[in-house]
């Protein structure tokens, strides 16, 4: 497993909670020379005096070299990790999921919040619409498969789709994707309602179509 060693006054960030792990803060990386090449690799993250700090995802490609998944040091990084944080994100919001009208786009995970740095999922049309995901790190990147496992399992929602920020994705040296993971992909277009505006969408971009009269 790659090891990422922390400038000696650097890990203050981290002590303090910061899950961003810079470049600038790298002393050194040591580790086979295919995890380093790695994105998404897992890493144990140390002080400068070799004490643990947190386990991350290593991004060769990005100036945000790591993000930490977890701060103890007896909890792995494995499919188990990754089923449950999906599961207690999609637990936390399951009533507001519920309680969304039809044409409501819902946040179902946001990232750091759920302990899933640089995911994104929303829910539109419910059980019987589509998720639309968004993997803007290395490391949910590299989990995608658990994730939408997980997703498909635990809200009952056939339909998983990709979108993408290019701009983030391009950052973190990520290919750039628009696609289905499971089931169909959305339309074209469809009628969505955010704070009680109507707006023609295109889920798959995140497009806007110009604003429907009432």
């Amino acid at each position: 497993m790659l090891t990422i060693t922390i400038k000696q006054g650097k890990e203050k960030r981290l002590l303090a909670g910061d899950i961003l792990i810079y470049a600038t803060a790298i002393e050194r990386v040591d580790g086979r020379p295919q995890e380093k090449n790695k994105p998404g690799a897992t890493a144990i993250v140390q002080t400068s005096a070799r004490q643990f700090l947190a386990r991350a995802a290593w991004n060769p490609h990005s100036e945000v070299r790591a993000r930490v998944w977890s701060y103890k040091e007896n909890e792995p990084v494995d499919h188990a990790m990754i089923k449950r944080r999906v599961r207690e994100a999609i637990a936390r919001r399951a009533a507001a999921v519920r309680a969304a009208a039809p044409t409501d786009l819902v946040p179902v995970i946001r990232g750091d919040a759920d302990g899933l740095p640089g995911l994104l999922v929303d829910s539109y049309g419910g059980t019987a619409g589509y998720l639309i995901c968004q993997f803007q790190s290395a490391g949910v990147d590299a989990w995608k498969v658990p994730i939408v496992q997980a997703l498909l399992a635990d809200t009952g929602c056939p339909n998983v789709y990709e979108r993408c920020d290019e701009l983030v994705r391009k950052s973190e040296g990520l290919p750039v994707f628009y696609r289905a993971l499971a089931g169909e992909e959305p339309p074209e277009h469809v009628l969505v309602t955010e704070n009680g505006t109507r707006y023609s969408m295109d889920l798959r971009t995140g497009f806007k179509y110009p604003k429907l009269r009432s």
